[in-house]
């Protein structure tokens, strides 16, 4: 008798606990933001919402479970050469959603890792068609770009690309140096330009002066000539053939330079003529034929 009663109780006990569980298999609550594909026997059946639901226990199996909030995929850094020849770093990140989770699912096996690989060859196939000015400067331009590129693939496998964004895109480190080197020449360039083009200014300058200064030299040499004939001529129309006015200003004159070279400390030795009122009428008649010329 006790031991029908323990059989019972035991076969009661794994009765209620294959209840349990197989009740526990067929209700599934999926919270917000997921939805789960559910297989029978192997094959799709059907996707379960958010909130409480059922399914048939040991037949239905959950298979996958899908987020459907946005996903952000970091795109990883790539090297990508333009059409120059200029090699360039390069990485975005992208926001996507699913809105179809069984193609999702079942249309590639990856979805997340599938949708960066289409952005990284998208993003290499449309840097590399441009010039590297054109690249750096046209973020916005490839952003659109790259959308446009990997949507319509996208939608094929259940998944919305919400928006791509580019995070970084500049010159690769050898690049960088060369263009710092390339900058520091041009810049080297400009400043022997401006060298030159100041020392031809101011060879110019100097020129344009010396040539000014030789006229001006030679105008005040022709006014001291023509004022020293006029002096000399007024002179000798004051004096006429009266010549000792003239030979007492000549003798003036002379005795003074020679009191002038006497004064001299280079002066040793003054030499007068023996014969000073000849000299001096010598002297006249060469100022006199200089005025009447």
């Amino acid at each position: 008798m006790i031991n029908g009663i323990n059989g019972f109780t035991v076969f009661s006990l794994v009765l209620l606990v294959f209840v349990v569980v197989t009740v526990a298999n067929g209700v599934r609550i999926i919270p917000q933001g997921e939805e789960w594909i559910v297989q029978r026997l192997g094959k799709y059946c059907t996707t379960l919402l958010p909130g409480l639901r059922f399914i048939i226990p040991y037949v239905d199996i959950i298979s996958y479970k899908v987020t459907t909030k946005d996903i952000i995929l970091d795109v990883q850094e790539q090297e990508v050469i333009t059409r120059d020849n200029a090699v360039i770093v390069v990485n975005a990140i992208s926001f996507i959603k699913v809105t179809d989770p069984v193609k999702a699912v079942y249309g590639v096996e990856d979805y997340a890792e599938a949708i960066r690989n289409m952005i990284m060859t998208t993003l290499r196939s449309i840097v590399g068609d441009m010039e590297l000015d054109e690249a750096l400067s046209s973020r916005d331009m490839i952003k659109a770009r790259l959308k446009a590129g990997v949507a319509d693939e996208a939608l094929d496998w259940g998944l919305t690309v919400k928006s791509v964004e580019i995070q970084d895109i500049k010159p690769s480190a050898s690049m960088q140096r060369a263009m710092e080197l390339q900058a520091s020449a041009e810049r080297e360039r400009k400043a022997m330009v401006t060298r030159a083009e100041g020392d031809k200014q101011s060879m110019i300058l100097s020129a344009e002066g010396r040539l000014e200064s030789a006229k001006r030299d030679a105008v005040a040499q022709v006014t001291l000539a023509e004022a020293s004939s006029q002096a000399i001529r007024k002179v000798n129309a004051a004096f006429g053939d009266n010549e000792l006015p003239m030979l007492y200003l000549l003798g003036e004159k002379y005795i003074t330079s020679l009191s002038k070279i006497a004064e001299s400390e280079n002066a040793k030795l003054v030499l007068l003529p023996a014969d000073l009122q000849s000299t001096l009428r010598g002297l006249f008649q060469q100022v006199n034929k200089t005025g009447q010329a």
